[in-house]
C-alpha cells in the first residue's frame, strides 16, 4: 500500500471513529468536501499543514497518520471520542485542546526522562 493511502485509510478512520462528516472536516480544514475524499481514497497528498491540523483535532501524533500496521491504528482508535454534531469553532476547540494535552504528555515525558 501506498503512503498516501495509508494516510488516506487513517484518516477516514479517525474521522468516523469521531463521528465527523467529510463535510464538517472539510470546513475545518477550509477545503471542499471532495478534497477530503481525495484525501481518503489516496488520490491526493495533503499537505503537511493539513496533516498537522488533523493530527491536533484527533489528539493524535503526526506519525499516527502514517502508520501501516492496523492494529496500533486500532490502538489509537480506541482512545478517540465521538464528536457528532460540532461547528467548525468547536472542532477548532477541540484540536486546541488536543494540542495542549498532546503538548503536556510530552513534556510530561521529557521530565520523566530526565529524572
Amino acid at each position: 500500500m501506498k503512503i498516501v493511502e495509508v494516510i488516506g485509510r487513517n484518516i477516514r478512520l479517525f474521522r468516523e471513529r469521531m463521528g465527523i462528516s467529510q463535510d464538517e472536516l472539510a470546513s475545518y480544514l477550509g477545503v471542499n468536501r471532495v478534497m477530503v475524499s481525495y484525501y481518503e481514497t489516496g488520490e491526493r497528498e495533503a499537505p503537511v499543514e493539513v496533516l498537522n491540523r488533523l493530527a491536533d483535532l484527533f489528539g493524535i501524533d503526526l506519525a499516527d497518520l502514517l502508520e501501516e500496521n492496523a492494529s496500533h491504528v486500532k490502538a489509537n482508535l480506541a482512545f478517540a471520542f465521538r464528536a457528532e454534531s460540532f461547528s467548525e469553532n468547536d472542532l477548532k476547540s477541540i484540536a486546541n485542546f488536543k494540542k495542549i494535552v498532546k503538548n503536556y504528555l510530552k513534556i510530561s515525558d521529557l521530565i520523566h526522562e530526565l529524572k
